[in-house]
């Protein structure tokens, strides 16, 4: 089953970085945040993917392009032009690169890949993503509820801690940073079949893939929900890459499942 993943957006939330490459190509560790995501499903057994490009998206194809020189020991005979390997750690990734368009809409991304998935079933994530999620057992929740699309639903914790007060202004409870209240979330890694490019029909440009076709799609009974509680975490703002960096250098990033 191949992988799409969405990787063509501007990523203004993080001009600190994006001003100079891809949102995806953004490093945690040393390795682009695409990286790490491909890494989770390779672990897991699938390591074809369709990488839908705009921004900067040159940047990506180069990188791949390199990836095996980038990993390899090299002698370089220059007066013959000849490389030779030595000892190579690269990656069992075969990657289709396309270009969907430097403005076009997730939906829009989508809708060009569809001839790269050839009818069949495939799986859908955004390129700035990780989790410790169980890829197998989502496909198994798909399968089991017999839907179109079915997505990784997630809470997030709270950001503060709660306090309760008594009428003498006494703090009677504390709770640092609680788990979610509740509310479970859009957190990505999809499972779809081919039938949701019925719900991609003429121009969806401009169109989001969550604002329309995933809300048809829900309408019509047909997206199924696979509760993810373990880690998950969306590199959404500066904020976020420094804590992905602090949890990769000190050991403990829970999406390194290799």
């Amino acid at each position: 089953m191949k992988v799409v993943i969405l990787a063509g957006g501007m990523g203004t939330r993080l001009s600190e970085e994006t001003g100079l490459r891809p949102k995806p190509m953004i490093e945690i560790g040393g390795k682009p945040i695409l990286w790490h995501i491909m890494k989770i499903y390779a672990q897991q057994g699938f390591n074809e993917f369709v990488i839908c490009l705009g921004y900067k998206g040159y940047q990506i194809k180069e990188y791949f392009i390199n990836y095996f020189l980038y990993n390899s020991d090299i002698t370089v005979e220059l007066d013959k032009n000849v490389v030779d390997v030595h000892y190579t750690n690269s990656e069992s990734f075969k990657v289709t690169l396309v270009d969907t368009g430097l403005t076009t809409n997730t939906a829009g991304r989508i809708k060009k890949i569809e001839k790269h998935v050839k009818g069949e079933r495939f799986m859908l994530t955004y390129g700035d993503g990780v989790a410790d999620i169980n890829i197998k057992e989502l496909i198994k929740a798909h399968e089991k509820g017999s839907k179109l699309a079915t997505l990784t639903s997630i809470q997030l914790p709270g950001r503060f801690g709660n306090i309760e007060i008594n009428n003498d202004n006494v703090v009677t409870k504390f709770q640092e940073k609680p788990e979610g209240d509740g509310v479970w979330i859009n957190g990505g890694f999809f499972v779809m079949e081919p039938g949701i490019f019925k719900y991609l029909q003429g121009d969806v440009e401009d169109v989001q893939w969550e604002k329309k076709p995933l809300i048809e799609i829900a309408n019509d009974g047909l997206l199924g929900s696979y509760r993810h509680k373990g880690f998950w975490k969306c590199m959404d703002a500066l904020r976020d890459k420094i804590e992905l960096e602090e949890l990769w250098n000190n050991e403990k990033a829970p999406w390194k499942i290799w």
